[in-house]
């Protein structure tokens, strides 16, 4: 069959190579089309855009960019109509995806949705389209069937693909030596993969590395940019920087400063203390904090429906914040409660198999079966 797939950020690339991977097992023929990334894009088939032109971050972004994602729209439209696919799977990314989804309806196009919109944090009666213009609607955290169900829509748990990503994982034994890491305690910077978070968050994280001479720094670095990017932020910090290896990172980090977004959960699946951070645009953050009806920002929070990890969001987001939270996990107390709290977040999320799950499911809804 014939599987496009639309992703528009880091964390849809690897949630659609591994789907990818998964679509392989079930179909013996498939063949894919698709809006990703590298990790896609070494699954086979034919990358259309990369999503490092998609991703904007806040409201304010979107409205700046507005002719790009228009452009990419259109794009978008254009290549799945003369394609002609059997199967449309949108992945996250909803400003976009709900769009895509509402196009294909019109053209008879059967839609699977993969990781589902956060609709549950604010403008509630988007389900009302979602029920509309998605055929098949596959959810990675478990308090959302019950959200669904609420609006009469009945979908599909497949469990979250990170477990998936991490039981892949095998660690690099010379990780270590080959990026000239010392056998000091490492602080993980993870910054975030979209130029606007970066540019805001990073030079606050590296404000603090002075403060911390007993352990060692080092940057998950986001492949879409280069080492100069990085560098002029870095300046003269005795920081390391790793491109591709956040996994590797994580392996061996003692304690981690995280961005907002799929990495904080990724954090703590490996049992990393963290504390998550967040800056946004001024208009974005007014216009969020009207609308947005949730008490957290960060997943590990979400999921257990409870404080677990330190949010420092906009301007609590700062150097002498960072450095007194920081300084409380990474050793005594609040480290060890950080870390029995994980124990908790790990039972809810249960076991690794959700590509499976959703290609299985995908497989059998579009042929039929």
């Amino acid at each position: 069959m014939k599987y496009y797939l639309v992703a528009g950020e880091a964390s849809g690339d690897l949630h659609g190579a591994n789907l990818m991977k998964a679509l392989k097992l079930e179909d013996r023929d498939p063949v894919f089309r698709y809006f990703g990334g590298d990790k896609m894009q070494a699954e086979g088939g034919e990358l259309v855009k990369h999503y490092a032109d998609m991703a904007f971050m806040g409201f304010t972004e979107v409205v700046l960019n507005l002719r790009t994602i228009f452009k990419n729209l259109k794009k978008c439209k254009e290549d799945i109509l003369s394609w002609k696919p059997d199967v449309l799977i949108l992945i996250d990314f909803p400003g976009f995806n709900l769009k895509i989804a509402e196009f294909a309806k019109e053209n008879n196009i059967k839609v699977c949705y993969y990781i589902s919109p956060k609709i549950w944090a604010w403008n509630q009666k988007r389900v009302l389209k979602i029920k509309k213009v998605v055929d098949h609607m596959f959810c990675i955290l478990p308090f959302e069937v019950d959200f669904y169900k609420k609006w009469g829509m009945d979908v599909d748990y497949v469990g979250n693909p990170l477990l998936d990503e991490q039981a892949a994982f095998s660690p690099d034994p010379q990780f270590l030596t080959n990026h000239n890491l010392s056998d000091k305690k490492i602080i993980a910077l993870l910054p975030g993969s979209r130029r606007q978070e970066i540019e805001r968050l990073l030079p606050v994280m590296l404000s603090i590395t002075d403060q911390f001479p007993d352990y060692q720094f080092a940057i998950a670095a986001a492949p879409t940019f280069d080492q100069a990017y990085y560098h002029q932020f870095i300046k003269d910090k005795k920081v390391t920087l790793l491109f591709s290896n956040t996994y590797n990172l994580l392996h061996h980090a003692h304690t981690a400063v995280v961005a907002s977004g799929t990495a904080t959960l990724e954090t703590a699946l490996f049992k990393v203390p963290q504390v998550v951070v967040y800056r946004g645009g001024a208009i974005s953050i007014a216009i969020a904090r009207m609308l947005v009806k949730i008490k957290f920002i960060s997943l590990v929070n979400l999921i257990v429906d409870k404080k677990i990890v330190t949010e420092l969001i906009q301007e609590d987001f700062n150097s002498k914040k960072l450095s007194e939270e920081l300084q409380a996990i990474v050793s005594g107390e609040g480290r060890k409660t950080m870390l029995s709290n994980y124990e908790d977040l790990l039972l809810l999320m249960g076991k690794p198999g959700a590509s499976e799950k959703t290609a299985k499911l995908i497989y059998q809804y579009s042929a039929g079966k």
